[in-house]
C-alpha cells in the first residue's frame, strides 16, 4: 500500500510530466491564395482581395491570424449592383476590424457580426448579399474558431485525411444562407439571414495541419478525394509551396467547372434534387490555403 506522501510524490511527478509536454509555443498559419473569377482573367484580382464577385482576407494580430471568404450572389447584376461590392467590402471591414484588435478570437461570428452591422450604417446602402466563413487560429491556444454562412466553407486535413469540414448551409436547392441589405422597397422580398445563424465550431489544431478555405466554386467542382491528391503535393510549410499548392487546386476547379461531360459535385446535388444536370459549374473560384506552422514574428 502506498503512503500519502508516496502517493503525493506520484501525482506530482505525472502532473509535472503531463506540464512539460504541453506545447507552450504560438502556432501561426501560412497562408496563400489563388482564385479566378468566372468572368475575369485567371488569377487576377481586382482592387482588394477579389476574384469575380467572391472577396477573400488574410489577417495577422498579435493573438491570432483571421481569414476569410464571401461570395457576392450574382442576381443582383440584373438590378444593376456590382455584387462585388457587396462581398468586398464585407471582407475588407472584417480585416480592419482583426487588425484593429476589435475582435475576440473564440468569436468569428461576432467579427462577421460587426462587419455587417457596419455596411448597414453606411449613410449610402451597400446593396447586395453574400455568403461568409470566417476562420481564426489562437495562436496560444492553438484552438481553430470557424463561422460559417451558406455554402462556402473549409476542410481541416491531417495525415491525408479530412478530420474537420464544415456544414454546408441551404434553404433549398443552389440557395444559400446570405447576408443581404435590400432597398427598402424590397425588404422581406430579399433572402436574408443573421450573422447569428452561421454554423460556428471550435477545436484543436496542430502543427502540419493543411486548412482549406474557400467559395463553392471549388466544392461545387472539386470532390474531397481529387482536393486530397492536390494537397499530397504539398512537401512543406514555405510559402511559394502553398501558393503553388493552392494555384494546382484552383486551376483544376477551374478547368473541371467548364468541363461539360464532368459529373461534378454540384450536378450531383442537383441530380439528387431531381433535376437532370451533368458537367461542372462555371463560378468564380476563390481558395485559401493555410499550414499550421510555428509562430515567428
Amino acid at each position: 500500500m502506498l503512503s500519502v506522501l508516496s502517493y503525493g510524490r506520484l501525482v506530482a511527478r505525472a502532473v509535472i510530466g503531463g506540464l512539460s509536454q504541453t506545447d507552450s509555443r504560438d502556432y501561426s498559419l501560412v497562408t496563400a491564395s489563388c482564385g479566378f473569377g468566372k468572368d475575369f482573367r485567371k488569377g487576377i484580382l481586382k482592387k482588394g482581395m477579389c476574384y469575380g464577385d467572391d472577396a477573400c482576407f488574410i489577417a495577422r494580430h498579435r493573438s491570432a491570424d483571421v481569414l476569410g471568404v464571401a461570395d457576392g450572389v450574382g442576381g443582383w447584376r440584373d438590378y444593376g449592383v456590382d455584387p462585388s461590392q457587396f462581398s468586398g467590402t464585407l471582407m475588407k471591414t472584417c480585416e480592419r476590424l482583426v487588425k484593429e484588435g476589435r475582435f475576440v478570437p473564440s468569436n468569428p461570428v461576432g467579427v462577421l457580426t460587426t462587419s455587417y452591422y457596419e455596411l448597414l450604417q453606411n449613410k449610402v446602402p451597400l446593396l447586395g448579399s453574400s455568403t461568409a466563413c470566417i476562420v481564426v487560429l489562437d495562436r496560444q491556444s492553438h484552438q481553430l474558431h470557424t463561422a460559417n454562412l451558406g455554402d462556402s466553407g473549409f476542410l481541416v486535413v491531417r495525415g491525408g485525411e479530412v478530420v474537420h469540414r464544415s456544414d454546408e448551409q441551404q434553404h433549398y436547392f443552389n440557395t444559400p444562407f446570405q447576408l443581404s441589405i435590400a432597398p427598402p422597397e424590397a425588404e422581406g422580398a430579399v433572402l436574408s439571414d443573421s450573422p447569428d445563424a452561421a454554423d460556428s465550431s471550435s477545436f484543436d489544431v496542430q502543427l502540419g495541419d493543411i486548412i482549406l478555405t474557400a467559395t463553392d466554386g471549388l466544392f461545387d467542382n472539386m470532390p474531397d478525394y481529387m482536393i486530397l491528391q492536390e494537397l499530397k503535393k504539398l512537401k512543406n510549410t514555405n510559402y511559394e509551396s502553398i501558393q503553388q499548392t493552392a494555384r494546382s487546386i484552383a486551376e483544376q476547379a477551374h478547368v473541371l467547372a467548364y468541363d461539360p461531360n464532368y459529373m461534378s459535385p454540384f450536378a450531383q446535388f442537383a441530380c439528387d434534387n431531381g433535376l437532370n444536370v451533368r458537367g461542372g459549374k462555371p463560378d468564380d473560384i476563390t481558395v485559401l490555403l493555410s499550414i499550421v506552422a510555428e509562430y515567428t514574428d
